[in-house]
């Protein structure tokens, strides 16, 4: 019984960032707010959400004895890409205003919450952003984006083994899923399953000509091809800058945005790799409103949903340039157990608390007070 339990505003006010969950933690990197400045260069923030408490903190900054270590700590960025594997999260790629793409591998301890930049070697993938990334075992696999050199769409597979540090561009056979970029790209089992993402319609190069593909597109890691697969109905629509994650097998999509049809989502889609079928959930409770570029990150059986920008509600909506930013979180609970809907219902018909149990009140006073660090809105850039 899937339900949205949790809507809390004040958190960090992001778009186009990167977040993974580490234990009960999530931690979030980067991304833009409309407003603010991207031309002077400075160290990637790093968010963090104790699933918990309930509550975000800001890390301080490192602090870099000079420009050698200031190089080890990645610069703010948008469109970057973050994973985890053992204690050490990956963030590759992204753009800034200043220095544009950026292709440099960096590595950060979830213990010691110090940056390095791993000493890699290989074919190193060209600078981009708006890619996947996703891990499988040792290796983290980069599909897609929009490379800055070639100043066009890519659909090459790279592929960095992580106990060698070594880049390889995956050699990979059948037809492949088109140029994109901000797609979703999701590994279940050794299998990785693209979705949407903006392509154009005449091929790797940008012509304003943008197409908004709805098919699902599989990847085999085991035989290195792309798979044929089936066509069926009902589909969801094409859209970029959506959310995708997998649960129990099976693969979700959030939101996202069709410029062609000039329209943001907040629709929620399973996807079932067995039967190769579609199918629109509708949880409980009340959810974000429609959004792109936002975060989703699966903690126990919980998406932390956060962050990401819509159309002004007074402006009327869908236009491009008219957005607002979101510091806003929800969750989604998957199997909501009879204590958390106890709690809903309190909240909900403001049921009286001074006769429960402290740790209950502590609980419900963490669901209902927003958090304070997010930076008011400012007129957007798109």
């Amino acid at each position: 019984m899937l339900r949205w339990s949790v809507h809390l505003e004040g958190g960090p006010r992001r778009v186009n960032h990167a977040a993974v969950a580490v234990g009960h933690k999530v931690y979030s990197f980067g991304g833009y707010c409309s407003g603010e400045d991207y031309e002077t260069l400075r160290q990637i923030d790093v968010h963090v959400f104790n699933t918990v408490s309930l509550r975000w903190m800001k890390l301080p900054p490192v602090r870099t004895g000079g420009h050698e270590r200031a190089r080890e700590v990645p610069y703010m960025r948008y469109g970057h890409t973050a994973v985890l594997l053992d204690d050490i999260i990956y963030l590759w790629g992204g753009r800034n205003d200043t220095e544009g793409a950026c292709n440099v591998l960096y590595a950060f301890d979830v213990n010691t919450h110090r940056w390095f930049t791993p000493k890699i070697s290989g074919n190193t993938p060209g600078a981009r952003d708006g890619h996947s990334a996703c891990v499988l075992g040792k290796a983290m696999y980069i599909f897609g984006g929009y490379e800055q050199l070639a100043d066009c769409f890519s659909n090459d597979i790279h592929k960095l083994d992580t106990t060698t540090m070594v880049w390889s561009l995956i050699n990979a056979r059948g037809t492949p899923a088109r140029w994109r970029d901000f797609h979703s790209a999701t590994i279940i089992g050794t299998k990785m399953f693209v979705f949407g993402g903006r392509a154009d319609r005449f091929g790797p190069f940008h012509s304003n000509n943008e197409i908004y593909c709805n098919r699902i597109k599989v990847f085999d890691t085991e035989t290195n091809c792309w798979l044929t697969t089936p066509t069926t109905h009902p589909l969801p629509e094409g859209r970029r800058s959506h959310s995708a994650f997998s649960y129990n097998g099976e693969l979700y999509i959030f939101g996202g945005y069709n410029a062609r049809l000039d329209r943001h989502f907040n629709d929620l889609w399973k996807f079932n790799p067995e039967a190769f079928s579609w199918k629109k959930v509708e949880p409980k409770g009340k959810g974000p409103c429609p959004r792109r570029r936002q975060c989703c990150c699966m903690v126990g059986d919980r998406i932390i949903l956060f962050g990401g920008t819509s159309p002004c509600p007074e402006q009327g909506m869908g236009d491009e340039f008219n957005l607002m930013d979101h510091s806003d979180l929800y969750i989604l609970d998957f199997s909501p157990n009879l204590k958390t809907l106890c709690k809903i219902a309190v909240i909900q018909y403001s049921l009286e608390q001074s006769g429960l149990p402290h740790d209950i009140r502590w609980e419900l006073a963490a669901m209902t007070t927003n958090s304070n660090i997010s930076r008011p809105i400012f007129s957007s850039h798109g």
